[in-house]
């Protein structure tokens, strides 16, 4: 049996987490100590184990929650656990495209000055003030 900070130090989720995941259902512990404390089996550590792996990907906690429920009935079919992934997946594709542009547009901006003039000429200042100004001086880069 597991204690709470023993599940914390295993797996590095933090014990207020470890709470909260309790208070949604997708952790429970098997038993109380005598004084009170809570303790985990080796299921509960794999459950915590499995969650904060999904966490680490960026799944959020309904998906997570969804794919608990196909773990606790392996007769069920995989596609919805392939589709919730697929799913995450096309999020982190649209995610890296955004820094993508991102990371273009402020290679843009900062390219454009050589930080060896006054703060009141500084391009950097003049783009974020006035983008549309910006845009006009010093077209976007794709």
């Amino acid at each position: 049996m597991f204690s709470i900070g023993d599940l914390s130090r295993r797996t590095g989720v933090k014990v207020p987490t470890i709470r909260y995941y309790e208070g949604m259902g997708l952790l429970t512990p098997v038993t109380r100590s005598d004084g009170n404390q809570r303790r985990y089996d080796k299921r509960g550590l794999d459950r915590l184990g499995f969650i904060r792996h999904a966490r680490d990907l960026g799944f959020p906690l309904e998906a997570i929650q969804a794919l608990m429920a196909l773990q606790d009935h392996p007769d069920r079919s995989c596609k919805e656990a392939t589709d919730i992934a697929v799913g995450q997946l096309d999020k982190v594709r649209r995610k890296i495209s955004q820094l993508q542009a991102l990371e273009r547009e402020l290679t843009r901006i900062a390219g454009a000055c050589d930080g060896g003039g006054a703060a009141g000429d500084c391009h950097v200042l003049v783009c974020l003030a006035d983008h549309a100004n910006c845009e006009a001086d010093h077209p976007r880069v794709s």
